[in-house]
């Protein structure tokens, strides 16, 4: 006898501003769910009970659950009273945190949405530091390495460029270098503070696997000497020489996420920077 398929998991992800917040938590739940196909619907700007009410009663319809990140205090309040009433889930993921910190702090929140995304410093800061990181990609403008914040220096395939752009968005400026034998090092190198530096490595498998498939992307099936073992040794004994020359922190990137390596490269960065102070 065949089984039914389950229905999918139906959610209507609601906010009073972009919708940013509570995307980024329903995703990071959701996907420690790798089997389950969601039916998900995004409701942004809904500053209006009028706005508010039509997408509660198709929410009812469909018996989707509903996911807030209301700042406004009556939406959140018409929402909750409704969901209630019709039997279907409600979560605003900011209630919590507001009322401890109104209750720790006596302080009552502005109860502004989308303040979080107001074009204020840190904000221009983190287009900046975009900018440059992507002028700064591959070693494009070496005499400007002097400007950044953090250096990266490694060989193909170690996750140079989306861990600049990633630390970029962050607000920090982020320039990276590939290292090959054959290519001599900018003398910018050896004139940058050396806390500036990280150098990140690589397995032999794992670059080996990833060159073959960044080939086949390409269409070209043969790729030997760029994927040849004895090659990417090579490759990784001279990037480990120079690390050693500088001595600078190493991060092998195996198995690690962007943001795993990020945070270990920002924790470098902090760490440098206090003892300066100190």
């Amino acid at each position: 006898m065949s089984q039914d398929i389950p229905q999918k998991p139906k959610y209507f992800l609601i906010s009073d501003a972009v919708g940013s917040l509570v995307n980024d938590i329903f995703q990071s739940v959701s996907v420690q769910f790798p089997t389950v196909d969601f039916d998900v619907t995004n409701y942004p700007f809904i500053q209006h009970d009028d706005m508010l009410l039509p997408i509660l009663k198709q929410a009812k319809i469909e018996q989707a659950g509903i996911v807030a990140s209301f700042i406004n205090k009556d939406l959140n309040q018409i929402a909750e009273d409704y969901c209630e009433m019709a039997g279907i889930f409600y979560l605003n993921v900011l209630d919590q945190l507001m009322d401890q910190i109104v209750h720790q702090t006596n302080v009552k929140p502005s109860g502004k949405p989308g303040i979080r995304h107001q074009l204020d410093d840190e904000y221009y800061k983190r287009i900046e530091a975009l900018e440059f990181a992507v002028n700064n990609d591959d070693g494009q403008q070496p005499k400007r390495f002097i400007d950044a914040d953090i250096v990266l220096l490694g060989i193909s395939r170690t996750s140079k460029t989306p861990l600049s752009m990633y630390l970029a968005n962050m607000g920090y400026k982020v320039a990276n270098l590939p290292l090959v034998p054959e290519s001599r090092i900018p003398d910018i190198i050896y004139e940058i503070e050396r806390s500036k530096i990280i150098g990140l490595t690589n397995d032999v498998n794992v670059l080996n696997k990833f060159r073959r498939e960044r080939m086949r992307s390409y269409g070209i099936e043969d790729a030997s000497l760029y994927t040849n073992d004895a090659r990417i040794e090579k490759e990784l004994a001279y990037a480990n020489k120079l690390y050693e020359e500088l001595n600078c922190p190493v991060i092998n990137v195996a198995d690690r996420s962007i943001e795993e390596t990020a945070t270990l490269i920002i924790m470098f960065f902090n760490s440098t920077k206090s003892q300066e102070i100190q």
